[in-house]
């Protein structure tokens, strides 16, 4: 009834995965998305685990109900059940109370036969015999005989056997990712027991000999985005690895990476991946033939490094925090769901009215931390300095700008992407 999960894992990524066409310079988001999208191949295998630990993971497999749901027919109120064809249309109709009651999970013993009525609570099984339940508020009793007004409907409050779903019903689809409410739904069909696939496992790295964790020393530049990122791939529902921070030396950089191609699927790294004199990661990348130098047109980000090593998808994000945090969201997010199985994502937004104007620059997209006035307009940040992080707790959200686009006006519909569609 439950197709079995695929039984190891698929191969690694090649280290050509992320190659770009020939000719191509610039590129679009929308081009970059769906070049990610093309390359990035499930990387994870599958395994079992108990319904009770299965939220956040993603389904190695379909999975179909082992049972109905209801398992039996049963009253949707507490009331009196009987057979619908006991009913004459006279007023009122008369039904002769049994002794005895149908509670959930403790069935009527007795039998109710033509002209008879039983008493019956919300959730209990109809007893035998009986497809029809009236409220309690909606008759009168009296000597042993319950009265009611004609027109009831035969099944009235009661729910059918599998009216939710049927034994071997499909439930919810291979890729899709464990909610608590999905828990409820494979528990209702009878499941123990589901097949997941194994966490994506995430590394983090940092570069910098500038950078020191907090509190740090006074002239020392803090070490923002590892933090940042390793909450990210906890959000996401993927096993963090810690990588630390390398310092600028080539042979540092180079073992923090085979570490991270040891005991990680993918690494995401921060700063260290432009063409300077101390970007030793993309040095090292690029040594090893791995390199793929993604020039996006985006704000904040633009560069992108992307490669393959020791099978680990790479991620060279940006230095700076906000555009570190931007590219995770926009690029890292998707790709990453991918390799684990989940699917390709893309985030949902919704338009609302500019609370800002802007002049645009023609040639990239930006996305702009912002949040919901209490006007219910779009309101950006101070500044879009890639280096404020105060914007980044500030902000409920980034407001896209597609490129090409006109200047916005105060009042003019933009997009809202909230956070919460990037999954926090």
């Amino acid at each position: 009834m439950n197709a079995p999960p695929p039984p190891a894992d698929p191969p690694a990524l090649r280290n050509d995965c992320f190659a770009l066409p020939p000719g191509v310079d610039w590129l679009a988001v929308d081009r970059a998305l769906d070049l990610l999208r093309e390359r990035c191949a499930v990387v994870t295998g599958a395994e079992t685990v108990p319904l009770t630990q299965g939220a956040g993971r993603v389904l190695a497999a379909p999975v179909a109900a082992g049972r109905p749901n209801p398992p039996a027919a049963n009253s949707a109120v507490d009331g009196y059940a009987f057979a619908h064809a006991s009913l004459t249309g006279a007023d009122p109709e008369r039904l002769r109370l049994i002794p005895g009651r149908a509670a959930a999970g403790a069935a009527f013993q007795g039998q109710a036969g033509p002209g008879e009525g039983v008493r019956i609570l919300t959730g209990a099984a109809l007893p035998a015999r009986t497809d029809t339940v009236v409220l309690q508020e909606d008759i009168g009793l009296a000597g042993g005989e319950l009265r009611l007004r004609p027109g009831l409907k035969r099944g009235a409050n009661t729910r059918a056997r599998g009216e939710d779903f049927a034994a071997g019903a499909p439930l919810l689809p291979a890729g899709h990712v464990l909610r608590p409410q999905d828990l409820a739904l494979l528990a209702a069909g009878g499941l123990d027991r589901v097949p997941v696939r194994r966490r994506l496992r995430v590394a983090v790295l940092s570069t910098g000999d500038e950078l020191a964790d907090p509190p740090g020393p006074p002239e020392a530049t803090i070490d923002a985005n590892r933090p940042m990122l390793l909450a990210l791939i906890r959000a996401w529902g993927f096993d963090p690895v810690d990588l630390g921070r390398a310092r600028d030396d080539a042979g540092a950089v180079r073992a923090a990476l085979d570490r991270g191609g040891a005991e990680a699927d993918a690494i995401l790294t921060s700063g260290g991946a432009s063409a300077g004199d101390e970007d030793h990661v993309s040095a090292t990348l690029r040594a090893a033939g791995a390199l793929t130098a993604w020039r996006i047109a985006v704000k904040p980000g633009r560069p992108l490094a992307l490669a393959a090593w020791n099978g680990a998808a790479v991620f060279g994000l940006p230095g700076n925090p906000v555009a570190a945090f931007t590219c995770a969201l926009i690029f890292a997010r998707p790709a990453l769901l991918a390799l684990a199985g989940a699917g390709w994502r893309a985030p949902q937004g919704f338009d609302l009215p500019a609370g800002f104007a802007k002049t645009r620059k023609p040639g990239r997209r930006e996305f702009l931390r912002a949040r919901i006035s209490a006007e219910g307009r779009a309101e950006p940040f101070r500044s879009e300095g890639s280096g404020l992080i105060s914007g980044l707790a500030w902000s409920t959200g980034l407001i896209d700008l597609p490129d090409p686009g006109p200047d916005v006006a105060e009042g003019d519909p933009v997009r809202f992407i909230p956070y919460a569609s990037f999954g926090l």
